[in-house]
């Protein structure tokens, strides 16, 4: 958008999933809205680059999760993206010999019986960090600790059983094979935007809401807010008057941590397509790999919680260097020379995000409900964080926007017909 509005009904903050949601709900009610976007781009934590000419890289979100519920596979339709249904590598394809088939098994039983104890005791409506169900002194704890990483963005110590379980998983997982943040960019092309346009404070104390952006004061009949838990959290973003039950629901929900690395991978049909890497390894700080995904000549790897936050804190290259030893030590030192770093993601370190997705703290369960709340029927909060039952997605981010969009409409014509009466 080439002009910056001064006035308009709806001012939606953050062009993530669920902004462009929340803008695509209100297109045909009568309400004009713009999107307010601190980066240069669209998208938010779903981010597709071209890593190298053969090599496309998610580097935010990349599954469809819960493919058959999930509102991103009929976009992928509509706007003629291709969905690859495959199934994922993380149970099947295990390749080399670091995880026998022996030790995998094991694993398997031991990870699904901590899930069967976290559902068990879940159905008592009493919180608990998920680490209190591990079995005492099983070799495969820090596997199962260093999984929930990649699935949660954080140790088990640090995970609301009530909200693990909330989770809605059909464990259907489908893929974008031009990329998710593609996809989700392309959706966002239908919808007014404004990009560069970072908003410190938004004063909801007049008549009108005023937000300050790095574009200009706008005003507004109300706002959508998206933005990631931890912006909030951090005031990176200031209400005015403050809303303190804001900030303390945001903080119960923190943004985990996974980060992801592509390498390029020389000489690349010596190994299959859409294989698993991974050792067995009696430690949490560990990566696991995927070995040509759609074929392409590279191998990605995953990171997530505590040991994510120490390779982003060592600098730009050390995830990928990490990766690269550790693959190294699964398949022998001749793949040293087979394998050069592409890209990385840091999403603690970006200013407008400062994590992967969010998590519930023990005993904060409860604290979606509170994010997602409206206030006085002018502020609306939307966002993966939001979400009763499909938090830490793009869908999930997607649907609440709508939902929120809704509640503007309602609130609307409520009080056009107040007026009216």
């Amino acid at each position: 958008m080439s002009s910056f509005p001064s006035s308009i009904d709806v001012a939606i903050i953050g062009a993530g999933a669920a902004g462009l949601g929340a803008a695509h709900a209100l297109k045909g009610t009568g309400l004009s809205s713009i999107v307010l976007e601190a980066r240069d781009r669209l998208g938010g934590r779903a981010h597709t680059i071209q890593a190298a000419p053969d090599v496309v890289f998610d580097v935010g979100c990349g599954w469809l999760h819960s493919a058959d519920q999930n509102s991103f596979v009929g976009i992928a339709r509509q706007l003629d993206f291709d969905v690859n249904k495959d199934l994922p590598p993380w149970r099947e394809r295990a390749y080399g010999k670091a995880f026998p088939q022996a030790d995998r098994d094991a694993f398997m039983r031991a990870m699904d019986e901590f899930y069967e104890r976290i559902a068990e005791a879940a159905r008592s409506g009493k919180d608990a960090s998920a680490d209190r169900y591990l079995e005492p002194g099983n070799r495969w704890n820090p596997m199962i600790d260093a999984i929930s990483t990649y699935v949660n963005g954080c140790e088990l110590d640090q995970l609301s059983i009530l909200d693990f379980d909330a989770y809605e998983d059909s464990n259907v997982n489908w893929r974008v094979r031009r990329g998710y943040g593609a996809l989700v960019a392309a959706y966002g092309e239908q919808v007014p935007v404004a990009l560069n346009c970072e908003v410190p404070l938004i004063d909801h104390s007049g008549k009108r809401i005023r937000i300050e952006t790095s574009r200009g004061t706008l005003e507004a009949d109300k706002v959508i807010v998206t933005v990631p838990t931890n912006l909030i959290a951090i005031e990176a973003i200031r209400f005015s008057p403050a809303l303190p039950d804001k900030l303390d629901a945001a903080r119960g929900l923190p943004l985990g941590l996974a980060d992801k690395v592509t390498l390029a991978l020389a000489e690349p049909e010596a190994l299959p397509k859409e294989g698993n890497l991974r050792g067995a390894t009696m430690r949490t700080e560990m990566g696991t790999y995927h070995i040509r995904p759609f074929g392409q000549p590279c191998i990605e790897g995953f990171f997530g919680g505590r040991f994510a936050q120490a390779l982003e804190d060592a600098g730009d290259g050390a995830i990928a260097a990490h990766s690269i030893d550790e693959i190294v030590s699964f398949l022998g030192n001749d793949f040293r020379r087979k394998l050069k770093p592409l890209s990385e993601s840091r999403w603690a370190h970006d200013p407008f995000a400062r994590g992967s997705y969010s998590h519930a703290l023990p005993g904060h369960a409860g604290k979606r409900a509170m994010l997602a709340a409206p206030v006085d029927g002018r502020l609306f909060f939307a966002g993966e964080a939001t979400s009763p039952h499909f938090f830490s997605t793009a869908h999930g981010a997607r649907d609440s926007g709508e939902r929120a969009a809704r509640e503007v409409v309602d609130v609307s014509r409520r009080g056009t017909l107040a007026s009216e009466s």
